[in-house]
């Protein structure tokens, strides 16, 4: 049994400050489906301090804001998106369509339909997180989407320049400065001065995560989102300053982010925990990582590999970075996480900000059901069919009618037999006329 020398706190706190946000949130959209742009304003004024004459930047405002943000910086965005578009455009590759003469004359296929309007959320707030526009938008232009609508919040009542510059060089047709709850919902349900998408991506915090939840169904959503979070797996050979480093790196972006290490070697969980109490107190996002470490870090010991994958699978969490001699075992080994990354060369932040895979992946468990945002998210894989040969035409006519007739679905079994009439002269005897 795996030994547990640092503990969270229960789930039940977790789960009851979830309920006020669920409440808050639902109030807000309500709200905006009554009162639309007034509404949003006046959330955007009370959240962001923010209520310009527009909250969509024009063509000359982006440009004027992206020729203020340093060449270096500029370069560095470009490479960036470089290396997510080549990314993206590989998985669009890996997409095939097909079309398949199942029976003579009989022809199925698929193909993939870009959604044609996707809203992309760029979280700011705190931190103005360039990389999600290049996750998102990027990501949405190579799969062919032709409308994308980005939103990002102001940041202390100020412009994020750099996030606007990776917007508009990310491809974005329209760049909203709204965040939160009301950014969700007016791209969903549409204002006076917005037209409405059909799917938004993007990560954000817990009230735009639980906007998303909200109103699944009425839109697409790229996944169900959460807190960051990281489980560093480790066996003796790890370094404890290694791992401890990590496990901050993601601790940093909210004081409710988990932080786990799951380790065979009591020695390195022992120097972890140690590592971590050591640089804390010097790490300028203390104010997050510190309770996020105290409240939601979790430091197992296992006694073997086996157990280690098999615990790791439980957490089933969003990014799960494997420092042990042999880390491409986790390729084999592990099936429940948004992503992996493979020995002590390779950390998340790589994946977070630089390496060109997407950093929008599934929290809270829901690496059980899905993965990552990607290329195929913006896309509908759909079905057509063609019958041509009346022979085929008439035994589908004859065998539609009769399965139809099990179900007791009277209607579908004309449909096919009129079918079968046309093509082989099969008599109709409910045809009374």
């Amino acid at each position: 049994m795996p030994e547990i020398l640092k503990h969270a706190v229960p789930k039940a706190e977790v789960a009851a400050s979830l309920d006020q946000v669920r409440e808050t949130v639902a109030g807000v959209i309500a709200d905006i489906r009554e009162r639309g742009d007034d509404a949003v304003r006046a959330y955007s004024e009370k959240f962001d301090k923010w209520s310009p004459e527009s909250f969509r930047l024009s063509e000359e405002e982006v440009e004027k804001i992206v020729a203020s943000v340093p060449q270096q910086v500029i370069d560095d965005i470009r490479f960036v998106q470089d290396q997510v578009r080549t990314f993206a455009r590989h998985q669009l590759d890996s997409l095939k369509e097909f079309e398949v003469e199942t029976l003579p004359g009989v022809r199925l296929g698929h193909k993939h339909v870009p959604v044609q309007a996707a809203g992309a959320y760029v979280p700011g707030g705190r931190y103005p997180l360039t990389a999600s526009a290049h996750m998102t938008i990027v990501t949405a232009k190579v799969a062919g989407v032709p409308r994308v609508v980005a939103c990002t919040p102001p940041i202390r009542g100020e412009i994020p320049a750099a996030t606007v510059a990776a917007m508009h060089l990310a491809g974005a047709d329209e760049i909203w400065l709204l965040g939160g709850v009301q950014a969700v919902a007016a791209m969903t349900v549409g204002t006076d001065t917005m037209q409405p998408v059909n799917l938004i991506a993007g990560p954000g915090n817990a009230y735009v995560a639980e906007a998303k939840r909200q109103l699944f169904g009425e839109i697409g959503i790229d996944l169900f989102a959460g807190p960051t979070e990281i489980l560093v797996l480790a066996d003796e050979h790890a370094d404890p300053f290694v791992c401890a480093v990590d496990l901050l790196s993601q601790a940093e972006h909210g004081p409710d982010s988990p932080a786990v290490l799951i380790t065979t070697s009591r020695e390195v969980a022992e120097r972890t925990i140690a590592e971590v109490e050591r640089l804390l107190p010097g790490l300028p996002t203390r104010d997050f990582a510190e309770p996020a470490w105290r409240d939601h870090g979790q430091v197992h010991v296992v006694d073997s590999l086996d157990e280690m994958y098999a615990l790791a699978d439980e957490f089933a969490f969003e990014h799960v970075e494997v420092l042990t001699r042999r880390p491409r075992e986790a390729l084999e080994r592990m099936t429940q996480y948004g992503a992996l990354f493979l020995g002590e060369g390779t950390c998340v932040s790589f994946g977070d900000k630089v390496i060109g895979t997407n950093h929008v992946l599934p929290t809270r468990g829901a690496a059980r059901y899905t993965g990552g945002l990607w290329v195929g998210k913006y896309l509908k894989t759909v079905t057509y069919q063609e019958v041509t040969d009346t022979a085929s035409q008439a035994l589908l006519g004859r065998v539609c009618g009769r399965a139809s007739r099990v179900e007791l679905f009277e209607g579908h079994a004309r449909s096919g037999e009129v079918r079968a009439a046309r093509a082989a002269g099969d008599e109709l005897p409910w045809n009374t006329a």
